[in-house]
């Protein structure tokens, strides 16, 4: 005998709507991606803005996404601004991770406090949204729910502090978003504040060996907080991503990722900086500028201030040229101080430039007037001297004590006036115009080396003796009301 089964019918209101079938599939895609996250919470921090998407946001994704699965500790991306690097890392990417790990802390930095809120304000916003909550109900609780920093009943927070004063927190993950400003990048204080807060503060605001830490920026500086990170080799992974593409410098990473772009000068994001666009911000930029913020590199491809190809080597200094050498001081012998440096210039019967020798190194001050000496006495063509006397009471006994030692040879003492790039201007006018030669030695690849990296490169010492040699030049040699330094032609007497 058959058994007949009974059949069980389910009313159609217990069935799950359309709408809730598709906030289910919308919260398991956001879930498992933070790409489909992000471009789905867009409307809610951006609701008139319509979303401009491509590979560079996806590689960003990809990165973070990767932290949060352990694949990456420590993350370095250098972007351009405007491609979305604050939104995606310290707004959205703290939202995706609470959608399944509420419990994460995170710490939210930047250069400036009101940056670092804002982003805080930005991400809570995505939080307490009706989008997100219908799909993740990660409840904030009232007593801890600031601009500053909020938290949820996980007892996961995200607080906001700026770089400088990062004290009392510490978190899963700290998101370093442009740790120093584009007008303080050239400020050795700041440059040196950046530093001090980045190597001792910072990995004390982590919890753990598990941590993460994130820095995102622009580049602005060879010393700025990018190049410690890659100079000293601190283990980050590098997404660098230029504005152009240069082929020489493809960014590939350990995740899999390589720059998709095969074209010297292929845009990264056409659909928001098209050609025209870019030219424009190169132009008002300046060649400074466009290197960090643009390229990723705070060096001008071609050189910096100046470039290496102005400098015509020569063998031999021609006969009847005019000698002086300026000096930059330093008194120290430590690996990373400051070089002592003096390098001589000569004016040529036909008014060329030559840089005819230079000399570096790091030395106690004991050294550095016996190095003077010693080399003023190989300048046998009655070498001019020209020597930085600094302010004060101890600069005027600095000086007696030069001119002492010094007292057979042709000295001139100033102080330094200007900032050091307003100081190499009217040289590097000379240079450009073709105008400089420089004689091949054994010092010659570190001095070009040095000069074609001004003013973003570790030492400076070369191109400030060269400076002061190349103001005693004209002090010495120029025509009265004569105007000098600036057009494509030296006016000597």
């Amino acid at each position: 005998m058959s058994v007949q089964q009974k059949k069980t019918t389910i009313p159609l209101s217990a069935l799950p709507s359309v709408d809730q079938i598709e906030t289910e599939l919308s919260r398991r895609y956001c879930q498992r991606s933070f790409r489909e996250f992000a471009k789905q919470a867009w409307h809610v921090i951006e609701p008139s803005t319509s979303l401009k998407w491509n590979w560079a946001m996806d590689a960003i994704c990809d990165h973070l996404q990767a932290v949060h699965e352990g694949h990456i500790k420590r993350l370095l991306m250098n972007v351009p601004p405007g491609t979305s690097k604050s939104t995606l890392t310290g707004v959205l990417y703290p939202a995706w991770v609470w959608t399944q790990d509420p419990s994460k802390r995170f710490l939210g930095t930047a250069h400036k406090a009101e940056l670092a809120h804002r982003d805080n304000l930005k991400c809570r916003r995505i939080i307490q949204s009706e989008w997100y909550q219908k799909r993740w109900k990660v409840e904030l609780t009232g007593d801890a729910n600031r601009t500053t920093k909020f938290e949820n009943t996980k007892t996961g927070f995200r607080e906001s502090m700026a770089f400088t004063g990062m004290t009392g927190s510490r978190g899963d993950c700290v998101i370093l978003d442009d740790p120093i400003s584009a007008g303080n990048s050239n400020s050795e204080a700041e440059l040196y504040k950046a530093e001090i807060e980045f190597t001792e503060t910072l990995p004390t605001r982590v919890n753990n060996d598990e941590s993460a830490i994130i820095v995102v920026m622009q580049r602005l500086n060879e010393r700025d907080t990018s190049g410690l990170i890659l100079s000293r080799d601190l283990g980050y992974e590098h997404l660098m991503l230029p504005m152009r593409f240069e082929p020489e410098r493809k960014c590939y990473t350990s995740i899999g990722f390589e720059d998709p772009r095969t074209e010297d000068g292929e845009l990264l994001f056409p659909e928001r900086f098209p050609e025209s666009q870019v030219a424009n911000l190169e132009k008002t930029m300046g060649s400074f500028g466009a290197a960090g913020q643009l390229q990723q590199r705070p060096i001008p491809r071609g050189g910096g201030l100046f470039q290496r190809s102005w400098f015509n080597p020569i063998r031999e200094v021609p006969q009847g040229t005019r000698f002086f050498r300026g000096w930059d001081l330093a008194a120290s012998t430590s690996a990373t101080s400051a070089y002592t440096a003096g390098v001589k210039l000569g004016l040529t019967p036909e008014g060329r430039i030559v840089i005819a020798h230079a000399i570096r190194d790091r030395m106690t001050a004991g050294k550095v007037i016996a190095t003077i000496r010693a080399t003023a006495m190989a300048d046998t063509e009655k070498t001019k001297l020209s020597i930085p006397q600094d302010p004060g009471q101890a600069g005027k006994a600095q000086k007696e004590g030069f001119a002492q030692q010094l007292r057979e040879f042709n000295v001139h003492f100033s102080p330094e006036s200007g900032d050091k790039v307003t100081r190499a201007e009217p040289f590097a006018a000379q240079a450009e115009a073709g105008l400089v030669d420089i004689v091949i030695g054994e010092w010659t690849d570190a001095y070009l080396d040095e000069i074609s990296t001004f003013p973003n490169g570790s030492y400076l010492d070369q191109v400030d003796a060269t400076s002061r040699a190349y103001h005693l030049l004209l002090r010495e040699t120029a025509r009265p009301k004569a105007t000098i330094g600036f057009g494509p032609k030296l006016l000597v007497g």
